[in-house]
């Protein structure tokens, strides 16, 4: 034991780095295996996980220094530890400056301390000395976070940071938070003790020296102030689950896991009713077999910004967009440039719900230390050409990432491992007190039939711009609210649609529209006989507060409705199961019943690079499938041959459906070319008569 201890010493410090060798002869069996253990894991680089033995023995063994020696070293990889790195760094390089980089332990540590000028000296000094390429790279580097450091902190904003409160932190970790537009919502990622499985191994397996897995929680307000927080129960798993985004009304949930075999990829979990759905990968192009882990949505869901470390980019993590391609997939993948991506990482992408200002953390251009929050304007033709820091107190000289704005500028959220939270990892609440004005109305309200919120299916056009398609969404099934961004530019007209009444409108003029504008708008169907007024799931988590949970909250008090009537209607207590469905079923309220030459419907089950063996057993009664592949080698699979109007094809959509083909789809051709609903309405083939 003794003579493995010595090795590894001689491996990483060097024998003539200290006065004297740990003599461990003395010790207890437990505590040679443990100080044994710490320092195999420091030479795999698992710092983390050599930290809390090192900081046991230390406690032990106080006036050992070389255990206050790799105690420290690891510390500095704990943001909550860093006062630890620095005091024992800087006690040891007083005793004794022939360790080896000790100048650049030293530096590191008092640059995450604030401690500037001590950082400044020791870097320097270390520089002076003849490195290695890669030495002098990272010196280099340091240095200059040093020096961003300087400037930011001698011009600070007005930012306010304050902690979320013990009802969202603990002592285990909370990060990546996700927030609904108005802030009603907030779901956020949490490792820790309550984390399904325990600790776990790579495996996961249970291992009481492994770690505790992901898991998303999520927190709704009451009384403007965030409840205690539950956990997901019907997304999270023994394995890793991992918040990402949310939309802005809070309908999608987009999740990140890896499977392995993957790198990590992006998902997305759909809000019906008071449940989130089980989470399914994203389609098209973003999820690549690189790591893909962060997103964020545009709020009219067309687009949608993401990070990737896939081949052809600036370096590292690059930021991307994604547009939504007629068969609702996501395609045309573009890189979004030098103005925001650089030779270092970049993640965490956040778009507004203002749809052009792009927040974003880099630890490349003016960051002072690891990761910085950045934000940039989408220009006129719909790139982003200047970036600029959000500075200090916001930004500091360990990472800040993962930040979300309200749609009003009001408050934003990210998370941090400063001083004074509760765990290595907490949630803090921002008031930037932003110069800039957040341009664009927001929109909410209740649907009801009757008393009872209703899925009214909303559809949005833009009415200074010949009434061209923005968004289809559903009010929430449970609860009947919905919210929608609306950004400042334009005029919009929303259509409310349920159960085949009288359809009701809201027209909002946000053309000149220069600040952020709230507008409660609650409708009122007739109750219905015959037809559930909710569609909701079967069984709602238990961990979910059912009547608390909806895609928004709202205060405002129901709007008068007409005078409750018995109307006979359909029974059909359909529930979408993606977006693709829900948005089908507005257009079909709209222009269901609609024949033209040449448009044709079918319902396309699947896509596939190779479907020789693909065969559906559970759809024989059907009849049988058509296999189409493109110039590109995707096959794609249709059943139950054409139809001529929506309506018809989305009821032999909804049989597909309920017979577990639970991701079938109604595709459009017109004239011989695959089309998009919106896509038929702007030609002018879907129009109400």
């Amino acid at each position: 034991m003794k003579k493995l201890l010595l090795v590894l010493v001689t491996v990483f410090f060097g024998l003539s780095a200290f006065s004297q060798i740990t003599n461990v002869r003395k010790w207890r069996k437990t505590e040679k295996d443990s100080l044994n253990q710490a320092l195999l894991m420091y030479e795999e680089n698992l710092f983390l996980q050599a930290l809390p033995i090192f900081e046991a023995i230390l406690k032990n063994h106080p006036n050992e220094q070389f255990i206050q020696y790799s105690y420290a070293k690891c510390a500095i990889y704990r943001s909550d530890k860093h006062d630890d790195a620095y005091k024992y760094l800087s006690e040891i390089y007083a005793k004794n400056k022939k360790i080896d980089e000790i100048e650049y332990d030293v530096a590191k540590a008092a640059h995450f301390v604030n401690k500037l000028d001590e950082a400044n000296a020791a870097v320097n000094l270390y520089r002076a000395k003849k490195l290695s390429p890669e030495d002098k790279t990272k010196a280099d580097l340091l240095k200059r976070y040093i020096d961003n450091a300087g400037y930011w902190m001698s011009r600070p904003t007005t930012a306010k940071i304050s902690h979320l409160g013990d009802a969202i932190n603990t002592e285990g970790e909370e990060y990546v938070p996700a927030i609904t537009a108005d802030e009603s919502t907030l779901i956020y990622t949490y490792v820790g003790p309550k984390s399904l499985g325990g600790l776990m191994n790579d495996q996961s397996q249970s291992d009481p020296l492994g770690s505790y897995h992901e898991d998303i929680y999520m927190s709704v307000k009451q009384n403007n102030e965030f409840a205690p927080a539950t956990g997901l129960a019907n997304i999270n798993t023994d394995a890793h689950d991992a918040a990402i985004s949310l939309s802005n009304d809070g309908s999608v949930l987009f999740v990140y896991r890896d499977n392995t075999d993957d790198h990590g990829d992006i998902y997305e979990s759909v809000l019906n009713g008071t449940a989130y759905s089980s989470p399914r990968k994203i389609k098209g192009l973003v999820n690549s077999y690189s790591w893909d882990g962060h997103c964020s949505l545009s709020p009219d869901g067309r687009t949608l910004y993401f990070c990737s470390e896939r081949g052809g980019g600036y370096g590292g993590r690059d930021i991307y967009k994604a547009t939504m391609l007629p068969d609702s997939t996501w395609g045309n993948i573009v890189n979004l440039g030098d103005s925001i991506n650089t030779t270092f990482d970049e993640d965490a992408p956040f778009i507004h719900p203002d749809g052009v200002t792009l927040y974003f953390s880099s630890e490349g251009r003016s960051s002072m230390g690891g990761y910085d929050v950045f934000r940039s304007v989408m220009t006129a033709d719909s790139t982003f050409k200047t970036t600029e820091n959000l500075g200090f107190p916001i930004n500091s000289t360990d990472d800040d990432v993962y930040f979300v704005l309200a749609a009003n500028n009001k408050h934003a959220y990210y998370s941090s491992g400063r001083p004074g939270g509760k765990g290595l990892k907490d949630i803090y609440r921002i008031e930037p007190n932003f110069s800039n004005k957040a341009a664009l109305v927001l929109v909410k309200g209740v649907v009801k039939a009757g008393n009872a919120g209703v899925a009214s299916a909303i559809t949005v056009e833009v009415s200074s711009k010949n009434n061209t398609h923005y968004k289809s969404f559903y009010s929430n099934s449970a609860s009947g609210a919905y919210l929608v961004s609306l950004p400042a530019g334009a005029a919009y007209k929303l259509t409310y649609n349920y159960q085949g009444q009288a359809p009701q409108t809201l027209n909002v003029d946000a053309t000149s529209v220069s600040d952020y504008t709230e507008k409660i708008n609650d409708v009122t169907f007739m109750s219905t006989v015959g037809a559930p007024v909710a569609s909701q799931p079967t069984v709602a988590p238990k961990t979910i507060d059912s009547a608390a949970v909806a895609s928004v909250t709202t205060n405002a008090k129901p709007a008068k409705g007409n005078k409750e009537q018995v109307v006979k209607a359909p029974k059909d207590d359909f529930v979408p199961q993606n977006k693709v469905q829900a948005k089908t079923m507005t257009y079909v309220d709209k222009y269901g019943d609609i024949k033209a030459d040449d448009l044709d419907f079918k319902v396309q089950i699947g896509a596939f690079k190779n479907a020789d063996n693909i065969t559906y057993p559970n759809l024989e009664e059907f009849g049988k499938v058509q296999k189409v592949t493109t110039e590109e080698g995707l096959t794609k699979i249709f059943i139950g041959g054409s139809f001529k109007t929506l309506r018809k094809a989305f009821e032999f959509n909804k049989k597909v459906i309920a017979a577990g083909q639970s991701d079938a789809f109604v595709a459009m051709t017109y004239k011989g070319k695959r089309s998009s609903l919106e896509e038929l309405e702007s030609l002018g083939v879907f129009k109400t008569k």
